[in-house]
């Protein structure tokens, strides 16, 4: 008899969920509301998903647990994950961002990492589970539908892929495989997901390196064509000289890495002002026989390193033959323009600026070097239109404002 009195009745817990169910939904969506707005100020945008678990997988997890109260002995543990939120996000270097977005914006109980202690011979789903505290302001409402916590998954795509998969093939049915072959099939699967990922996530810093090395050239470039073009004395540095064998040395360095590397490597000494060096390793990548987009590439590169060392002979080449190798390169029409105007050669500046606008009409710096361009050969009134058209993409641009007055005066006459 006292047996039967310890038995949950499920008719009774069932209609208690129905009640609550519209409180756990309420502060379901304020909490997801609260993550997503934490995550979006990081710079975080994972997919969200959630849940409110469904009554009859809660009540098989109550009577799990009472069962496993009972073996033990100790008290029954609460259901953790009666409200859920699933983070997805594409690599694995954004789960320990928004964990710790997590940390710093909710008050966690517990981080559960599952999967992590399995060997590369078991097969099994990889997730980071984040216990949270109900916040302060929902706490009067969730402790009125017996709720303290909300569990939040982060995972990445390929890892919720896997979870899918195996709750289909392995929990769903309740089917565990005894089949060594296919045992080492399901192991041979996770593992290629897990090298999947890592693979990802080793291309996105690559990507981001790249990306923060070429932020950086341009903007030291940019900083070049101001000195060559709006100062009346440029300056032209010398090449750096190199010591006795360091090119036999360089060559042999370079001819172990792969052009990603080179590259990588190249634009490393081009932000630190080794142009000769920079200029070393995009004629050794050019000597690699790389791909007709891949020379394009390269060739801007070394024009533009060129440039910074007041070659200018050289730069006009390496941007020619960019434009030979690909016609819609609006910027290596921009910079040959730029090399003719250091040159003082206004007229094929002007073609080439033209060229730069018939690909890209709204390109500001071409506009803007047109406008100086058509203002040294005396045709004020194309100068002012082009001065017009660059200050209406860039009303800030003091520089215009100067050159706009410059060429007011110049029509005044």
């Amino acid at each position: 008899m006292e047996e039967a009195q310890q038995v949950p009745s499920r008719s009774i817990q069932e209609a208690r969920y129905r009640e609550n169910l519209s409180v756990y939904e309420h502060i379901l969506d304020d909490i997801r509301s609260r993550v997503r707005d934490c995550l979006t100020k990081a710079g975080l945008f994972p997919t969200f998903m959630f849940r409110v678990k469904s009554f009859p997988s809660l009540f098989d997890k109550r009577i799990h647990l009472l069962r496993v109260a009972r073996v033990s002995g100790k008290k029954p543990m609460q259901v953790s994950d009666i409200i859920g939120l699933r983070l997805i996000c594409p690599f694995i270097g954004d789960l320990k961002h928004i964990e710790d977005e997590i940390k710093g914006n909710f008050k966690v109980l517990e981080v559960e990492r599952k999967g992590a202690g399995r060997s590369f011979k078991e097969f099994g789903y990889e997730s980071t589970h984040i216990l949270i505290e109900i916040p302060a302001e929902l706490r009067k409402e969730a402790r009125a539908v017996d709720l303290s916590v909300c569990e939040i998954q982060i995972r990445t795509i390929l890892q919720e892929a896997w979870a899918e998969v195996e709750h289909e093939l392995v929990y769903k049915a309740e089917f565990s495989p005894f089949d060594e072959p296919m045992k080492r099939k399901l192991a041979a699967l996770n593992a290629n997901l897990t090298l999947s990922d890592m693979l990802f996530q080793e291309i996105r810093d690559y990507q981001h390196r790249l990306t923060s090395e070429l932020a950086r050239r341009r903007t030291a470039f940019v900083t070049k064509i101001e000195g060559a073009i709006d100062s009346m004395y440029p300056d032209r540095p010398l090449p750096l000289p190199r010591p006795p064998g360091a090119q036999e040395q360089l060559l042999r360095m370079q001819s172990a890495k792969t052009i990603d590397e080179l590259l990588l490597e190249a634009l490393n000494a081009h932000n630190r002002e080794d142009y000769t060096r920079a200029i070393e390793i995009y004629t050794f990548i050019l000597a690699m026989g790389p791909k007709k987009e891949i020379k394009a590439i390269i060739c801007k590169h070394r024009g533009m390193a060129y440039f910074s060392q007041s070659r200018y002979e050289d730069a006009l080449e390496d941007f020619s033959e960019t434009l030979a190798l690909d016609p819609r390169c609006y910027k290596a029409a921009y910079y040959r323009g730029v090399v003719q105007c250091v040159k003082q050669d206004y007229l094929r500046a002007i073609e080439d600026f033209n060229a730069a606008l018939e690909i890209q009409p709204f390109h500001f710096y071409s506009l803007y070097r047109r406008a100086q361009a058509y203002y040294h050969v005396g045709d004020y009134p194309k100068a002012l239109a082009d001065c017009e058209s660059a200050i209406a993409l860039d009303p800030d641009e003091e520089m215009l404002e100067t050159l706009r007055r410059m060429i007011k005066a110049k029509l005044a006459f």
